[in-house]
Order: C-alpha cells, then structure tokens, then sequence
C-alpha cells in the first residue's frame, strides 16, 4: 500500500503530520517542521542539483545499519537514479556513537573545504571497522585524507582547530529536533511531498517511492 503525507504548506517550510515510516505498518503520531532549504544548507549535493527528487540521510560513519545501506543500497540508487539526473543525494551528521564519529564528521567537512567531501564520505565508509572499536582516531582520519587526494597540512590545520565541529553538532541537534531518532534515517522530497525510511531498506524499498513520485 503506498501511503502519502499529508501536507500543509507553511511560510517557515513545510509541516509533515501523520508522516509514514516505510519500513514499519504504523504511522508517526508527531508532527514535525522541516524546512528543505536548511537541510540543503552547507550540503555537498551528490548528482544533479536540480533533479525532482531528494534523498536527505541522516547518518553516523561508525553506524552498521549505515555502511550496510552504503555497501548494499547505496551504489544501485546512484547508478539506476543519481547518474541519470531523477535523483540527488545528501548526507547530514547524527553522530549517535559519539567522539569518534564526530571526529569523523568534522573529517568530511575538512575534505569538503578542499572540494573532496564525497571522495572523504566513501573512503570512511570503505574502511569502515564496526562501532566504537577504534578504528576512527586522529592517524587513521588523516591516512584517509591521503587516500582521498587531500592536501594534508591544510587538512591537519582544520582539524587540529575544530574548524566544523559546531556544524556537525548543528547536525546533529537539527536531527534531534525534528524527530530523527535512529541511524540512517532517510526524508526524500519531491515537490510537495515527503516520505521517511528509517533503517538499512533493500534498495526495491526506494524504488517504490522513487517510483511513486514520478522520479524514474
């Protein structure tokens, strides 16, 4: 059963009530305001900027749940969606396993400075080692920043200084704010409408709504 929001435009952004998680039978009692454009906000956007449909994942690097849908769902959504042109893609901190993934957050803000923030996001995940079993530490984030074609001495000087780790704070309280509870949890826009999945879905689970929403 495809199930749509119901949708109230609001001058402060857009109001979601009785909002679906697609992954579960029951609908959410908490309505909630989200704004599209701070979500964009200081955002690395994956494919083009102007495509219909928009997938916002709200993530942590040391996440299980978030490297299973980067290694199994991840890739089919950008070579069938994203590569086309129907779909654009962007990723929001919610650091839920703490020091170390925000260590890693404000890692991808420091590539992203140096116009390599997808190259830092999927270098984390390819070398992703579990939750908090210390494989992020202050080396391993900057080996990373060498595999991803980085300079260094800027990249060390940024994180040395903190330089973003408000922002990925800023993330995360957004998160906390607006209902987002667990790791990933995705909201996908398109015009007026809005759905949420929460948890590593089979990609057949984004095709639906991608599907739904006219974005094939």
């Amino acid at each position: 059963m495809k199930i749509y929001l119901l949708i109230v435009p609001a001058a402060i952004g857009v109001i979601f009530a009785g909002l679906l998680d697609l992954n579960t039978s029951e609908t959410s009692t908490n309505a909630f305001i989200l704004n599209k454009e701070n979500l964009l906000q200081g955002a690395t956007i994956l494919g083009d900027p102007n495509a219909g449909t928009t997938i916002v994942e709200f993530g942590d690097y040391q996440c299980t749940f978030c490297y299973k849908f980067h290694k199994e769902t991840m890739n089919k959504i950008y070579e069938k969606y994203v590569i086309k042109g129907n779909v654009n893609f962007v990723f929001k901190d919610f650091p839920l396993n703490g020091e170390p993934s925000i260590r890693a957050s404000e890692a991808s803000y420091c590539a992203q400075e140096q116009g390599k923030f997808w190259q830092y996001h999927n270098t984390l995940y390819d070398n992703w080692g579990g939750e908090n079993t210390g494989w992020i530490t202050e080396e391993s984030l900057t080996m990373f920043a060498k595999n991803s074609g980085l300079e260094l001495e800027e990249f060390d000087s940024c994180m040395k200084n903190s330089k973003f780790r408000q922002k990925v704070l800023d993330n995360e309280q957004f998160a906390k704010e607006n209902n987002i509870n667990a790791t990933p949890s995705f909201l996908i826009f398109s015009g007026n409408e809005v759905y949420r999945i929460i948890g590593s879905q089979p990609f057949e689970k984004f095709e639906q709504v991608f599907q739904e929403l006219g974005s094939s």
